[in-house]
């Protein structure tokens, strides 16, 4: 059986592994603090809409009274 020579690692390898490492715990961070900020942009967006919602009924209300009682006003004054 022939011997297998050990590769040698030279310091710049090292040096570039560690810092390769270092990197990715950096980006994982940052991915962690971008899903969490998505998420609570999320739960603002589901937020507005549900208000904006409300709006839009309330506004429709308000103009179905308005319209009635301008018909109502109408109707008397002639």
């Amino acid at each position: 059986m022939p011997k297998r020579k050990k590769k040698k690692i030279s310091s710049t390898e090292s040096s570039n592994a560690i810092k390769i490492s270092y990197h990715e715990k950096v980006c994982q961070e940052r991915m962690k603090t971008i899903f969490k900020v998505l998420d609570e942009m999320r739960l603002d967006i589901r937020s507005l809409k549900d208000d904006m919602s409300r709006g839009k009924g309330a506004a429709a209300i308000i103009m179905l009274i308005g319209g009635l009682l301008g018909s109502v006003f109408y109707f008397f004054t002639k």
